[in-house]
């Protein structure tokens, strides 16, 4: 089972590793992977070019901002209602269930989010969390509200704003959802493997984090002093978001919405690995 809305990694010097699309291709879901026309000719070597989408410019110092709203404007002119974003560093997706985190083998995941989310009329923005930060030692509910969503994200193309920062992007387009009164979903039972951030060539961090990440926190707490500050924790700066505020934002189901009273699982089975 695989995605109904389109699906795009936004790529910058990682043909080499290519992470997320290795994980696609093993789990068969359809993508297109958007790069600059000068790296081309080594993604072309390593990808089907028919999955592979050119932009128009290329080393703007913007980060992947840029590409992102370019991405956006591509999936309306193909007709989507809706699209998937993915960085370009994820080395696997994975099912939270019962404290144990397998990897899936398949797009369900992404049909299965989307299911959920097109229950919802004020859902602008939703995605996947982090591998590292469910741990199988903790209770974890299925999905979050109204908290940022981070590299995999499933996005409305109706929603009125758009990708604007250099640092934080993600971060900033969620406060921005969530300060109009809207709400976003992130779930937990379905996970990214991402490598963290500035430990992989390529992308921004050749780009822009070159000086570290004071400046990228310090991004956002000027887009948003209201909610966000600079904090140093684990040997660097990062930025703090305090979401509490957001807690009435309430989910509004589409009308004549009937919500079947089973569990569907969506024909996914938990299978041993054998090595």
């Amino acid at each position: 089972m695989n995605p109904n809305y389109p699906v795009y990694i936004v790529s910058k010097g990682r043909w080499e590793t290519r992470l997320t699309s290795k994980a696609l291709e093993k789990m068969k879901v359809p993508y297109s992977i958007v790069i600059e026309p000068q790296e081309y000719d080594e993604y072309a070597a390593m990808i089907d070019p028919f999955k592979i989408l050119v932009l128009p410019f290329s080393n703007l110092g913007q980060g992947s901002t840029p590409a992102r709203n370019w991405i956006w404007d591509h999936s309306i002119s193909i007709g989507a209602k809706k699209h998937w974003i993915i960085d370009d560093n994820i080395e696997n997706f994975h099912r939270l269930n019962r404290n144990i985190k397998p990897v899936v083998e398949s797009g369900t995941i992404f049909k299965a989010a989307e299911d959920f989310v097109d229950r919802y009329e004020n859902v602008p923005i939703a995605g996947f969390n982090y591998y590292s930060f469910c741990k199988t030692t903790d209770k974890v509910p299925p999905f979050t509200l109204n908290t940022r969503i981070y590299s995999t994200l499933l996005i409305d193309n109706k929603f009125p704003h758009r990708w604007r920062a250099k640092y934080n992007e993600d971060t900033d387009l969620s406060l921005l959802a969530l300060k109009d009164g809207y709400c976003t979903i992130q779930f937990n039972a379905f996970l990214a493997g991402k490598v963290t951030t500035q430990r992989m060539k390529g992308g921004n961090t050749d780009e822009i984090y070159k000086d570290g990440t004071l400046e990228k926190s310090q991004c956002l707490v000027n887009l948003h002093p209201d909610v966000a500050k600079v904090v140093w924790r684990f040997n660097r700066w990062h930025h703090h978001v305090d979401y509490k505020k957001f807690k009435r934002n309430k989910l509004i189901k589409k009308e004549g919405l009937q919500i079947p009273n089973t569990v569907n699982n969506y024909g996914m089975k938990l299978k041993e690995k054998i090595e």
